[in-house]
């Protein structure tokens, strides 16, 4: 049962969108909220994390405060656009830890990365020792964040 086909009502909504704001909420406390009893609203929700509309659980960390405090855009052009040089580079950057969101983009470039370091030195030292050190880079350009000011995690309001 995919996700495109199942439509997404009132008190599902309302159940994503409390989550959003505390994934902790008890099913008890969930269903208190939205005017539903517990199993129904438990039903919901195993059935949207069944679909992949829940994809997981998570805490969102403050990333100052655990050392990671310098945030950094790097966009990539690939110095060859073929299949296995593109899934090839995909499989080598999934597997960095600094990086924290990595999209394939249009335009100049083909891949957006947004990474995070303590410090330049630390991210001097992730670029030219492991990014750079990937296959089929053949452009780049890092572009350093100097102030945060919107970063959300909901898309349902």
């Amino acid at each position: 049962m995919p996700s495109e086909n199942y439509t997404l009502d009132e008190k599902d909504l309302a159940i994503l969108r409390l989550l959003q704001k505390d994934a902790k909420l008890s099913v008890r406390d969930l269903s208190a909220q939205i005017n539903l009893s517990s199993t129904p609203t438990h039903e919901r929700i195993k059935r949207m994390e069944k679909l992949g509309i829940i994809k997981e659980y998570t805490a969102v960390l403050d990333r100052k405060k655990v050392n990671k405090g310098m945030m950094v855009i790097c966009m990539i052009a690939l110095n060859a656009h073929n299949k296995k040089t593109a899934t090839k580079f995909i499989e080598e950057v999934c597997k960095l830890n600094e990086v924290v969101e990595f999209y394939n983009i249009s335009g100049d470039f083909d891949f957006m990365l947004k990474i995070l370091a303590p410090n330049m030195d630390e991210f001097h030292d992730f670029f030219v020792n492991k990014l750079s050190e990937i296959d089929g880079i053949g452009q780049t350009k890092s572009i350093f964040v100097m102030n945060s000011i919107k970063e959300r995690t909901q898309i349902i309001y």
